[in-house]
């Protein structure tokens, strides 16, 4: 059998392999605890959200928390939805009923908008039929916002005429709403001067726009008095619509003595929302969703927005896994406070290199074993051919021969000495070996004299 290389059996082989095995360990720690960079999608350029979402980025960045933001900006929600969708983004902001992502799951609200139509009570315009033959003033607005208003027009049959402000005095046909585009600032002298018969903005209600706007109609209405467009069928516009979702602005939100509105007002709104694709793990999803909670006190420092952030409402949790536009499980996990610590959410891992370590350390046992034992092997091997060589020295008059099983011995000895200086070999082997040793050379040293006295015998003489 070849002799292994000196390399294998040195200490410092397996002192190598000990020092691998923990810098693995070292690295898989590392990867573990470093920080997660997901992409996100934001839109639209012009709205609220943005700012929302940078702010929380750079609060996650000033807080080296484990979860950090790459923002990918769109003009419209429509395509943020679509870069959540085709696998561009792990998170993005959606608005629903412009563009549900078939793989998105919600995370939190940033922003429920409820359509909110006020006008001079005067008008007697308090519900969708009264805007039949009516002019709608409409601030800046978005494509969404016109079809979310045509859809529930169309609930009511009325159809939505959208000349623009020139022809905002040419009659009005009959179940038609003529929609008038205007300046925010203009909503009162819009309506002083019978441009418009009422202003609908698609807002949150509790907004600062939302406010200026009930408080600019009702500075030119008669004794203050507003009136809200209800929308007593809200539950029924729901299941007809089911990406838009039922709002109630409550009494009083805009003034207390007297309230304003008087009583509740039953609306629809769409919702800006925070999505997570399904794939994404709970774990993050979790902690994405406590963070911006968590967070939400420093991003309001820089917006606004941050003040209107929500979790999405649901009673039980299968009602939130079952819903029209599901709830993420790792959001849900932090709603519930079910969040797993480190242990259990590494646990698999941990599991797996501890495994692997129990089988390294086995591994690395067996190979010490092993190789002894092939030292042992050759051990004996050297041994049995010290035996052979003492019985072919005996046997054999060839003086050429047994000065090369001369040259033999030595070899095997040197080979003995070099693997004692390896490793400790107990004494009853060292005495068997160095036995072995002296005998195969005082045999061969008597075989070499017998055969060349035999030699010198006969020879021929010298004439």
């Amino acid at each position: 059998m070849p002799a292994l290389p000196d390399w294998v059996l040195r200490r410092e082989t397996f002192a190598a392999l000990i020092v691998a095995a923990l810098a693995a360990a070292i690295g898989v720690a590392l990867y573990l605890s470093q920080a997660t960079t997901l992409t996100i999608a934001v839109a639209p350029r012009d709205g609220t959200e943005p700012a929302l979402i940078k702010a929380y980025a750079d609060a996650l960045a000033a807080g080296r928390e484990n979860i950090q933001l790459k923002i990918l900006s769109f003009d419209d929600v429509r395509e943020s939805a679509a870069a959540l969708q085709d696998g561009r983004a792990d998170l993005a902001v959606v608005r629903p009923d412009v563009l549900l992502p078939t793989n998105g799951l919600t995370l939190a609200i940033l922003r429920d908008q409820a359509m909110l139509i006020v006008s001079p009570e005067a008008s007697g315009i308090t519900g969708f039929p009264k805007l039949a033959g009516k002019r709608l003033g409409i601030a800046a607005h978005k494509s969404a916002d016109f079809w979310l208003l045509k859809n529930i027009l169309a609930y009511y049959d009325l159809a939505l005429d959208t000349q623009d402000a020139g022809q905002a005095g040419a009659p009005v046909p009959a179940h038609t709403v003529r929609l008038v585009a205007l300046d925010g600032s203009e909503a009162a002298a819009a309506i002083r001067d019978r441009r418009v018969d009422a202003f609908v903005s698609i807002i949150a209600a509790s907004a600062p726009k939302a406010r200026g706007l009930v408080e600019a109609v009702r500075g030119i209405a008669r004794n203050g008095k507003l009136a809200f467009v209800d929308v007593p069928d809200s539950d029924a516009v729901i299941e007809r619509f089911p990406r838009l979702q039922a709002v109630t602005v409550p009494a009083g939100l805009f003034g207390g003595r007297p309230k304003l509105p008087a009583d509740d007002v039953k609306t629809v709104g769409a919702s800006y929302r925070l999505m997570a694709r399904k794939s994404l793990s709970r774990t993050l999803a979790a902690d994405v969703t406590q963070h911006l909670f968590e967070l939400r006190t420093a991003a309001a420092e820089t917006t606004d927005a941050a003040e209107y952030v929500q979790a999405p409402a649901y009673e039980t949790t299968v009602a939130a896994t079952s819903a029209r536009i599901p709830i993420h499980p790792g959001a849900i996990d932090y709603f519930e406070r079910e969040q797993h610590g480190f242990v259990e959410r590494y646990g698999d891992t941990l599991y797996l290199l501890a495994a692997l370590a129990g089988g390294l350390a086995s591994a690395v046992a067996w190979l010490r074993q092993r190789l002894a034992s092939l030292r042992r092997e050759r051990i004996d091997e050297v041994t049995d051919r010290l035996l052979e060589i003492t019985d072919q020295a005996r046997a054999s008059h060839d003086p050429e021969a047994i000065a090369g099983l001369a040259v033999e011995i030595d070899k095997l000895a040197i080979e003995v000495v070099r693997d004692m200086r390896r490793r400790e070999l107990d004494s009853r082997t060292m005495a068997a070996v160095s036995i072995a040793i002296d005998t195969a050379r005082a045999t061969v040293a008597d075989c070499r004299a017998a055969a060349g006295e035999t030699a010198e015998v006969a020879a021929p003489p010298v004439l």
